[in-house]
């Protein structure tokens, strides 16, 4: 008795399960389907970019909408690949997002580690003073940048196009509040046995803030590789060029050819792409680093 009466409490509690995983929540349902339709219009203009980068000129401009070309080639990528100079500008780009990635992080890092762990005069004033540069967007001293690398002779120059880039006053302040999440026994422990602060930083906080450092060197490399505006205004000569720049000039050199202008944006954003989606668990840590400042 008692164990036919197991057997029909356990079917019981298998048919409620059923119901419950059968069970529609309407709210549940409409967000997810909400979702996808958000999904699929942001991920559409990037379709139609892939599919007319492997079109045929002829049949890109034919009228009507086509979702999926008649005719599959490489000739635009080839074109671009071989008629311009966007190697070059990968190489400048290369150059100097990868630069400007190291001394961003390498200045916030030492500038992070003097404000949470050394007491000097003014430290509260020059912390202020960072946290008041969020309210002066980057472009709003774009004149003053040009005027200050025109006078030192910069433009045109990877250093010109480098050192007005080096202003990230968010990487600093995770650093800093970071370094004064650490346990005070760390740096006590350390002094006592003589080391200095050169020491406790690249020793001692450094290899604690590890997946933060990898996290910031991505999200600046990305947004070094992006940045468009600044470069333009630096750049005169195609070979300085970087290749969110150069591929500006692919209509200036090739006429109206949209499946090549395409390609030059597909394959100019490629690389960044690629880096998303292999580091995607730290582009996300790293925008909810920043996301989440604390004055």
């Amino acid at each position: 008795m008692t164990g036919a009466t197991a057997t029909q409490a356990a079917r019981l509690l298998a048919a409620a399960a059923r119901r419950r995983r059968l069970r529609v929540d309407p709210m549940g349902a409409a967000l997810t389907a909400l979702t996808l339709v958000a999904a699929l219009a942001f991920f559409f203009p990037l379709y139609w970019a892939l599919v007319t980068t492997v079109k045929p000129e002829v049949e890109v401009v034919r009228p009507g909408l086509r979702l999926w070309p008649e005719t599959f080639t490489l000739e635009a990528c080839a074109f671009v690949l071989t008629n311009s100079r966007i190697l070059v500008w990968y190489l400048n780009s290369v150059v100097t997002s990868v630069a400007v990635t190291l001394l961003v992080i390498l200045s916030s890092l030492l500038a992070g580690y003097a404000l949470s762990q050394i007491a000097f005069p003014g430290r509260r004033l020059l912390y202020g003073m960072i946290l008041a540069s969020f309210i002066v967007p980057i472009s709003a001293l774009i004149v003053n940048h040009f005027l200050l690398v025109h006078r030192l002779g910069l433009l045109d120059s990877w250093a010109g196009i480098v050192l007005p880039q080096l202003i990230h006053p968010v990487v600093i302040i995770v650093y800093k509040q970071f370094f004064d999440a650490i346990p005070k026994e760390y740096r006590e422990a350390a002094v006592v046995d003589g080391a200095g602060h050169f020491q406790l930083l690249f020793r001692i906080f450094l290899p604690m803030t590890t997946s933060v450092t990898a996290a910031l060197a991505i999200i600046t490399l990305i947004s070094a590789w992006n940045n468009f505006l600044w470069p333009f205004l630096a750049q005169n000569s195609q070979e300085m060029m970087n290749v969110t720049v150069g591929i500006t000039q692919v209509r200036e050199a090739y006429g109206i050819r949209y499946a090549r202008e395409t390609a030059s944006a597909v394959i100019a954003g490629l690389p960044m792409v690629m880096l998303n989606l292999v580091f995607q668990r730290q582009i996300t840590r790293a925008i909810v680093l920043s996301g989440g400042i604390k004055a």
